[in-house]
Parts: structure tokens; sequence; C-alpha cells
């Protein structure tokens, strides 16, 4: 008998069991510092991200980055699978191997073998236990086995539908605010609807903030998972609506102010909530989003739709001010998920509604 083997095959047990319960049932974010499914979405992630750095932005390097999420999942489910199998083979030999093969052969390959075959419930029934603790083990281990298989089946699919709830919005942002989308196009589009338009707008993206900040705390796999479409994220959204919000909050005076507020502060709820998440440091932007010639070319870009901006040395400290509390958050996410900010306006030349795709 082997104790030290007993006693670290059963904390791993634990280990395993406690972080695959905090990642696919509890909802609510794990404050605790280690965890292997933050270890590993960490450790792969850093050089993945690294060896994208060697491609040219486009089309290629959004293809490696858009494959580590699914792969990254894989991998994690496949981690707990052999860490569980691994720990109750080590927990059979730490108690004297009383498993035989029908050679009549022992040892911890065999315990191992044994593990496997019972974990994923395979009942093959060649090697046999014959000691009552090694019996209850196998039964122990059969039980989880198949828990953790029917857990896998329902999480996985869980996964698909939240990323699919997010996705559908962002790609209805395409219409509503270009490719990239920018605040500027999204005003421009809905400022001349009627105020309902307008409150509605602000009220959807409110609730889809709302569900992106719930269903990426509960599940932070789905950050890495990309959009499926050129100048598309996660982050461009939000980061989009909160530029609009905050334009709308500080500037523009004649169009209903309590759902751009409150549709600031849920979307800035979510960026910042999500850097906690993530453990990122808030940092500003490396180059300056909204220069001077830019902000006047915003003015002029609105303008065409009837929005006037107000210039006024109050309006703009406020719109600073707004800028602040949330660009440096959401700069973090942009370079820790390689996920480029939006402009705040189009490129030059785009001033028609012919709703295709912008760049």
């Amino acid at each position: 008998m082997h104790v030290w083997a007993t006693v670290a095959a059963s904390l791993l047990i634990v280990v395993t069991l406690w972080d695959a319960f905090q990642t696919m049932i509890l909802s609510r974010r794990v404050s605790r510092r280690f965890r292997p499914t933050r270890a590993l979405y960490r450790g792969l992630w850093a050089p993945w991200r690294a060896a994208t750095n060697w491609l040219p932005p486009g089309n290629r390097r959004e293809n490696v980055l858009m494959v580590f999420g699914p792969l990254a999942l894989l991998s994690l489910i496949a981690l707990w699978a052999f860490g569980l199998v691994a720990s109750f083979a080590l927990l059979q030999w730490g108690l004297g191997s009383h498993v035989t093969a029908p050679d009549g052969s022992a040892g911890f390959g065999v315990d191992l073998y044994m593990s496997g075959t019972t974990f994923f419930t395979l009942g093959l029934g060649d090697v046999t236990p014959h000691t009552p603790v090694a019996r209850a083990l196998t039964v122990l281990e059969c039980g989880m086995g198949f828990t953790f298989l029917a857990l896998i089946i329902g999480y996985v699919p869980l996964i698909s539908q939240a990323f699919s709830r997010r996705e559908v919005s962002i790609s209805m942002l395409d219409t509503s605010a270009g490719s990239p989308p920018t605040a500027a196009q999204l005003l421009r589009r809905h400022y001349q609807d009627e105020d309902t338009a307008v409150r509605e707008l602000f009220r959807d993206w409110e609730r889809w903030a709302a569900e992106l900040l719930e269903s990426h705390v509960s599940f932070p796999a789905l950050a890495y998972f990309r959009s499926q479409h050129d100048n598309q994220s996660w982050v461009a959204a939000l980061t989009t609506i909160l530029d609009a919000s905050a334009l709308v909050v500080a500037r523009v005076d004649d169009r209903p102010m309590p759902p751009a507020r409150l549709t600031f502060a849920m979307a800035r709820h979510a960026v910042v909530d999500l850097c906690n998440v993530f453990r990122l440091t808030p940092t500003r932007p490396p180059v300056e989003r909204l220069p001077p010639a830019e902000a006047a070319r915003l003015e002029r870009f609105v303008a065409t739709a009837g929005v006037k901006l107000r210039t006024d040395e109050a309006a703009v400290a406020k719109f600073a001010a707004l800028r602040a509390m949330y660009e440096p958050y959401a700069q973090a996410l942009s370079s820790f998920l390689v996920m480029p900010l939006p402009p705040w306006v189009p490129s030059e030349g785009t001033t028609s509604e012919t709703w295709h795709t912008i760049g």
C-alpha cells in the first residue's frame, strides 16, 4: 500500500471534480486565483496568440484564432477525463493493485486500463477487481464517468446556444452600424426613426449587454469564440454600443436620454466585470481613438442625418469623462483577445445608404 499515492489521487479527484463543477454548473464568477480551467486556457492562449503575431492581419489570422475556442474547450474536457482516469488508477495502485488481467498480471498499467474502461463505461469485463474496496472504487468511478459524460453532453450545446444568441445581435449590427461597426453610422441610420424606435434600439442593446455579461461570467470560455464574419467581434460590438450611448448622453440634446443612460450603465458594467473575470488591467488605447480631426469628421458625418452635436465645454468634458470610464477596459479586452476596437467614424467616402458591408 502506498499512502502518498492514495492521498495524491484523492486530492486530484476532488480538485478535478470541483473545477468541472465550477466551470459547467456554478453560474457565478469564481474569485479563486488558481483554477485548472483558467490555467489551461491561459497556458494555451498565450503561445497561440503569440504565434498569430507572425501572420498578417486578415482572414488567415482570424481563421487561426477562430480555431482556439472550440479546440481549447475539447482540450479542457480531455484534461478532466484524463485527470479522473489517472487519479482512480493511482488510487487503485496506492491501495495495493487488487485488480488483475486475464493472464494474472497486475500493476499500475493494468489499473490504468481498468480505470479507463470503467470511466467510459465500456464494460469489457476482462479486468477484474478482487477486494471489496477495489470493487467499490470501480462502481464509484463508473457512476462518476456516466455522470461526467452526461454533463458534457449538456454543457457543449449550452455553450453553442449562448454563442448563437450573442452572434445574432452582432450580425444585425452589421446593417445598423456597418462593418466594422461605428457609433457614427449607428446614429446616422437610426436618428431619423421615431422616438420609440430609438428607445427600442437602446433597450435591445441594454438587454444584449446584460445577456453578454451573464453568459460570459458563467462561461468565460465563450469569450474566446470569435464571430464568423469579417470585422465583427463581441468586443467591437460592446464598444460600439458604449460609444453611441456615451455620445447621445453627453452631446445630443433632442433624443430620449434615459434609455441611452441605462444602456451605457449596463454596457460599462459588462466591460468592467469581464476585465475582472480575466484579471486584466485597464490600459489606455495606444493611439487616440477620436483625435480632433476625427472628432470634426464625426460631427460632419452625423450632421448629414440631422444630428447636431453639442460643442460647448461642459458637453465635451462630459463626453471625455464618459469615454474614460470604459475605453481602458475595452482596450484591455481588445489586446488580450486580439479583437480590434472599432473606429468612431466609417472610412472616408462612406456616406450613402447602400446597406452594403463597409470595409
